[in-house]
């Protein structure tokens, strides 16, 4: 990217592959790396079964509560109502799945 113009970066968000987020710190000093939230609370609601979106949740409010206090509370008040998608069969869940 700095070889076709990129000088300055102030944010650079994407998933949380440890190699993209090195970068961004290394060539961009100064840069806020943020996680991608689509990505993020995609994962959650991707899971294979209920059990499994429970502990990304945790992990999610875990990470994100100092930083986005508000969000996090309004994700895990919600959790329990947005789940119901992966109680039928994973063949299913696409269809299901609201947007």
């Amino acid at each position: 990217m700095k070889e076709r113009g990129l000088n300055r970066v102030d944010l650079g968000v994407s998933d949380h592959h440890k190699g993209l987020v090195q970068a961004i710190y290394r060539h961009f000093q100064g840069a806020t790396w943020q996680r991608c939230q689509t990505h993020f609370v995609r994962a959650i609601f991707e899971a294979p079964d209920a059990k499994t979106a429970k502990v990304l949740l945790n992990q999610v409010l875990e990470e994100s509560k100092d930083k986005a206090p508000e969000a996090m509370e309004v994700l895990e008040k919600g959790f329990e109502d947005a789940i119901g998608v992966l109680e039928p069969p994973e063949q299913y869940r696409r269809r299901l799945c609201t947007g």
